[in-house]
């Protein structure tokens, strides 16, 4: 075992001084990886395949001899050169197959640099380990159960354009097809061209796709706010938008959370009449949950997802008590307006405040989406708020479109399992619980919600 051990250390020293060799010439650590980047992008497309290739071709007359082996003429060329410390046209033959096998390891020792890293943090003491490198991982042994699908087909009600291309809108709904995701709602939060393109894009599957516009806010600071907006909402809505959202308003205001008009304002009104008559559910954002206005400090329990979405207060933006109260108002002044208050109306940390709105207006409903991570740790709690609430809430996810992003909400939703991390999608050190709701509410929130209350009847025509 000691031979073996002295062996494999003085091959893992010669690989590393193959590779030192052909870096030498970056000094900084972030010079090396960017050049090696693009080396390892570049050359072994651009200069090893020909070299290969060429090789294979004329293997009678070069019988693959070193010398024979050499570098195309290409961009790169007199760069690799450099660093190999040679000119672009004369590097020995023993300095081109350094070259070769030091871009052919580099992936291995890249992974071996990434390992001793986090085995270098894994190693630094407690009194040094820094809030951010925390990873905690469970060690009970306790069900850890996987579900592939959700356990019946699910409406994703806010989701957004995260596909940019046919390849990628194809690849989506493949992985809908492997996780049981019937279909999801594309909320732009766009008018005008955005939403035209977006529109076109997701339109190659209509029946697995369907897309919300946005409003337009142009002048809303200037007299006469109103009708061409509500124009550009009705055209949108020939166009082909069944739903308006996300609405966002962090405090500042609907129009990029700044100039102060919020979703009760008079200025509102018209417009949210109108998505009524059209038969458009409106999906709103409402500040952002507690710990983002709580002081980041050592008090804050979520504060290592809170510092990144904190709230920062200023003159003129609400509390978050203030901001939820401009939700509740607007949902009172229309009552003839579906409304979606999106991630719990980021109540989740006072249920009985989200359970009070709930109760008062049979035209609110809340979706789910990017908040397992903050409801997730108080399982029994929110149990019995799905089970009193399981006509009001909505399946949604905000999160991409990764299939083990999908499975792991369904985890959390469906399955009874203790203690799990899931840090890659929650950036929270507390562990997770599943909620083991019964078939009857998963069936209203993963779908039976949605297609009863997503398309109110319309009253007028666009």
């Amino acid at each position: 075992m000691r031979t073996n051990t002295a062996t494999r250390r003085r091959q893992e020293t010669r690989g590393a001084l193959v590779a030192a060799r052909a870096i030498h010439a970056s000094h900084r650590v972030h010079e090396r990886l960017n050049s090696w980047q693009t080396v390892y992008n570049g050359s072994i497309r651009l200069a090893v395949g020909p070299i290969i290739l060429n090789n294979v071709a004329n293997r009678k007359e070069q019988r693959g001899s070193p010398a024979n082996l050499a570098l195309p003429a290409d961009p790169l060329q007199p760069r690799l050169a450099a660093m190999l410390g040679c000119g672009a046209g004369d590097c020995s033959a023993v300095r081109r197959l350094i070259l070769l096998a030091s871009i052919l390891a580099f992936p291995v020792l890249s992974a071996a640099t990434l390992s001793a890293a986090d085995k270098a943090t894994q190693a630094i003491g407690p009194d040094q380990l820094l809030l951010r490198d925390y990873r905690p991982r469970s060690i009970f042994h306790v069900p850890a159960t996987r579900v592939e699908r959700a356990r019946f087909p699910a409406i994703d009600v806010h989701s957004h354009a995260y596909a940019k291309t046919e390849a990628e809108v194809d690849r989506w709904v493949a992985t809908m097809d492997a996780v049981g995701i019937a279909k999801s709602v594309i909320m732009t939060g766009a008018a005008g061209k955005k939403f035209d393109d977006l529109l076109r894009l997701y339109r190659r599957h209509p029946e697995r796709f369907e897309v919300w516009c946005g409003l337009d806010y142009t002048g809303f600071d200037q007299p006469g706010f109103g009708p061409n907006a509500i124009g550009e909402l009705e055209r949108c809505v020939r166009a082909g938008a069944v739903g308006v959202g996300e609405l966002s308003d962090k405090g500042g205001g609907l129009c990029g959370n700044a100039g102060g008009m919020h979703l009760d304002d008079a200025r509102m009104d018209p417009l949210l009449e109108k998505c009524a008559d059209l038969g458009l559910a409106v999906n709103i954002h409402a500040g952002e949950d507690r710990w983002m206005y709580e002081p980041m400090d050592a008090t804050n329990d979520g504060l290592m997802n809170a510092s990144k979405w904190r709230i920062r207060q200023a003159p003129g933006i609400l509390s978050h008590d203030e901001v939820i109260a401009t939700l509740d108002r607007a949902v009172a002044k229309h009552p003839r307006t579906t409304f979606i208050a999106c991630h719990f109306a980021n109540c989740c940390f006072d249920l009985a405040r989200l359970g009070r709105m709930l109760d008062a207006h049979p035209n609110f409903y809340t979706d789910i989406g990017a908040r397992f991570g903050e409801t997730a740790p108080i399982p029994r709690a929110m149990a019995k708020f799905y089970r009193a609430y399981q006509d009001r809430l909505l399946y949604g996810t905000d999160m991409g479109m990764d299939a083990e992003m999908y499975r792991t909400t369904f985890r959390i939703l469906e399955t009874e399992d203790e203690h799990f991390y899931a840090m890659d999608l929650f950036n929270y050190h507390w562990p997770l619980h599943g909620f083991g709701l019964p078939d009857a509410v998963l069936k209203k929130v993963y779908a039976d919600n949605a297609r009863r209350m997503l398309h109110p009847a319309r009253r007028t025509a666009p």
